[in-house]
């Protein structure tokens, strides 16, 4: 058999695996471990915000698995998570080999998109199962985007580099938030197996919960094109930090509140992706 019918034969076998029910399995678990990390983000949000003993709480990954270990079965939950994490990094990589199933999916855009995605996926699965194994970090998600952006800007063309990435994640977060207010979300989902009484709560927690999650990732935007302009690091922020920053507003509080509210409620909107969404 020659090179090329090999390489196609190689080809049509990843992407069986790539298609298989066992990947959708996995991809499905992902979803509801994105879920629980935002929930309990949301959560501790929630209780900073109200000035519930703040006790060094954080509002990040790090505070979430710190919560999440500390229930019965707690290490056997982090490994379930990591796992999961690992299964959306496979999805996404494999809509970027072979193109994504949604209409428009075999173009650039896409598959450039679902690679970003599997680098993000990939990054927080190893992150998970880093702390699973052992591998435990005191530092709060503030401590590591001040440390990684003073590496950054350490480089040759540094400030251009933080600020095109701060530009980017912002823009990422206000277009997700419009195409959650555009309930865009729809295109994704088995709309057709969602009975009639659950499509408004599918609404509500994916317009909210969208909004609130954009609304942070243009924060930790904006941050990070601060910590450029200035050529500081300590201007960058993490989730925890940019989720803080809310209360700083002259609304107060309250915008935290309702900020806190939104992401533990798009932790619950990803259950709702883990049952209905198009894989």
């Amino acid at each position: 058999m020659n090179a090329p019918a090999v390489m196609r034969r190689g080809r049509r076998s990843a992407r069986r695996a790539a298609d298989s029910s066992v990947l959708e399995g996995v991809v499905r678990a992902g979803m509801v471990a994105q879920g629980v990390l935002y929930v309990l983000v949301g959560l501790a949000a929630l209780r900073i915000a109200v000035g519930d003993g703040d006790g060094g709480r954080q509002a990040d990954q790090s505070g979430a698995l710190r919560e999440l270990a500390a229930q019965p079965f707690g290490q056997l939950l982090v490994w379930a998570v990591g796992i999961g994490l690992a299964g959306l990094a496979l999805w996404r990589l494999s809509e970027a080999v072979f193109g994504a199933s949604e209409k428009g999916g075999h173009k650039a855009r896409k598959r450039l998109m679902s690679a970003g995605r599997f680098a993000l996926y990939a990054v927080l699965s190893f992150s998970v199962l880093s702390y699973a194994v052992g591998a435990r970090s005191s530092s709060s998600s503030d401590a590591k985007s001040e440390d990684v952006t003073a590496r950054a800007l350490s480089l040759p063309a540094g400030e251009l580099l933080v600020g095109g990435v701060g530009l980017v994640i912002a823009v990422f977060g206000g277009w997700g938030g419009i195409q959650a207010l555009r309930r865009k979300y729809h295109d994704h989902l088995k709309m057709s197996r969602i009975p009639r009484r659950s499509r408004k709560w599918v609404d509500l927690l994916g317009v909210s919960g969208g909004v609130a999650r954009g609304a942070v990732l243009v924060a930790l935007g904006i941050f990070a094109m601060e910590a450029a302009w200035s050529s500081d690091a300590g201007e960058a922020k993490g989730m925890d930090g940019a989720l803080r920053s809310f209360a700083d507003t002259p609304a107060g509080p309250w915008l935290l509140v309702a900020i806190a509210v939104g992401v533990t409620l798009y932790g619950l909107f990803s259950f709702m992706l883990a049952r209905w969404r198009r894989v």
